[in-house]
């Protein structure tokens, strides 16, 4: 089994690699192939890399380049891990939108936008070149904004799912809280991708006992805690919001918050300069410590996973990703593309049933809904006008002069990225 990592000289890699290692049984990778085009970064990454793998006994080999094409060949999957402007990029997308008092985020808002607008083209890009090499592999899709990148390669007839570490960071947290195995608790996770929440926390599989009401009640402070909101928040809605809908449900006190400190894009860029420094020291063969803060967790295991159910290794069946919408949502299209609970198997994903929806969640998934429409038209075709009516669509902004202020900023700041400003 081949597999290859576009954007593996990214400092996520070694969490990835860890998983590939312990969990060779299940995914057994014969090359592993890490693709990037900063040569200096993918050294010291690929290095480590083979380490973790000797270490750990694994037969695999791993190579290194900055040949996409030549990457890709063969591969039977795909990983998708790219940031389009790197950190410095990401930095921009958390601060100037603060100037209009928006909230600056790398996946939702103006900067989610931003993000969207650089990554779409560069992904389909990569996606053609993989169909070129090889049609028959799957494409993996981290990069993030996940939803609307994801959506951008299934209208584009790539076989692609997306997938993001959020639902299984909670599945290993509430297995934690209740003393069981994450294997035996399954999540009713329904939503977007940044926008969902856990309305039922079940013990066994998706028909067993929901244990949430007793999660709440008994770790409430705890899970409140993680989510930085008010315990009464948890407690009123009686379900778990993803901690991204605290951007919704506390946005100007989140921008007051953002005003005060160094953006996550400059700690990130500190963390990987310290991370890089001890991915060149050779005598490090496991993931450092550090790389814990650095965000992902749990993601290389839901890759695993994920892969292995593709790829017909016997990975979970059921699992969270992103994938069309196909009627489990009514209020949707089927094209939209939704964050929930699905069955997995060699033909792709397919979402499980979920319970009627309350308005009072329905409704913002639906507003995002359209504004993801409208992000993705903008993506593919540009223009100055498509850029100002997502902004508008978008509920965190909706106020035409902050969408006329915020399209201006987002053209000034992203120029060299948009072939068509």
């Amino acid at each position: 089994m081949k597999l290859a990592v576009v954007g593996g000289g990214s400092t996520y890699t070694p969490e990835l690699i860890d998983g590939f290692a312990r969990l060779r049984d299940a995914l057994p990778i014969e090359e592993l192939v890490l693709v990037d085009p900063a040569a200096d970064r993918l050294e010291l990454v690929g290095g480590l890399a083979r380490r973790i793998f000797a270490k750990q006994d694994h037969p695999g080999r791993i190579v290194t380049t900055s040949d996409l094409d030549a990457g890709v060949a063969g591969a039977d999957a795909v990983l998708l891990q790219l940031r389009v402007g790197g950190q410095a990029a990401r930095d921009q997308d958390e601060t100037w939108p603060l100037e209009c008092g928006c909230v600056g985020q790398e996946t939702t808002g103006a900067g989610g936008l931003a993000k969207a607008l650089r990554t779409v083209p560069i992904v389909l890009d990569i996606a053609e070149r993989v169909r070129r090499t090889n049609p028959d592999a799957w494409i993996i899709d981290f990069t993030n904004p996940v939803g609307i990148v994801t959506r951008a390669l299934l209208q584009a007839g790539h076989k692609a799912v997306g997938l993001c570490n959020v639902a299984i960071g909670f599945q290993r947290k509430f297995a934690r809280l209740l003393d069981v195995t994450p294997a035996e608790v399954h999540l009713d996770h329904v939503g977007l991708n940044h926008l969902s929440w856990e309305l039922g926390v079940r013990l066994g599989g998706p028909d067993g006992e929901d244990v949430l009401p007793r999660l709440i009640a008994e770790h409430g402070d705890a899970i409140a805690d993680d989510l930085h909101m008010p315990r009464a928040i948890v407690d009123r809605l009686g379900v778990v919001p993803s901690y991204y809908l605290r951007y919704f449900y506390a946005h100007d006190e989140v921008v007051r918050e953002l005003g005060t400190k160094p953006s996550r894009a400059a700690e990130v860029a500190a963390m990987e300069k310290e991370l890089l420094a001890m991915y060149g020291d050779p005598a490090l063969d496991e993931k450092p410590a550090l790389l814990a803060k650095r965000g992902g967790a749990f993601y290389s295991e839901a890759a695993v996973d994920l892969a292995a159910s593709l790829l017909g290794g016997g990975g979970s069946a059921v699992q969270v990703v992103n994938t069309y919408n196909n009627g489990t949502l009514p209020f949707l299209p089927d094209d939209a593309v939704i964050e929930t609970q699905a069955r997995v198997d060699g033909t792709g994903a397919t979402p499980l049933a979920v319970p009627r929806l309350d308005p009072m969640y329905a409704g913002l998934i639906a507003n995002v809904t359209a504004y993801e429409d409208l992000a993705l038209d903008a993506a593919l075709r540009g223009g100055r006008d498509r850029v100002f009516k997502a902004l508008l669509a978008h509920p965190l902004i909706g106020q035409f002069e902050y969408a006329e202020a915020l399209t201006d900023k987002l053209i000034a700041h992203n120029r060299e990225h948009l072939a068509w400003a």
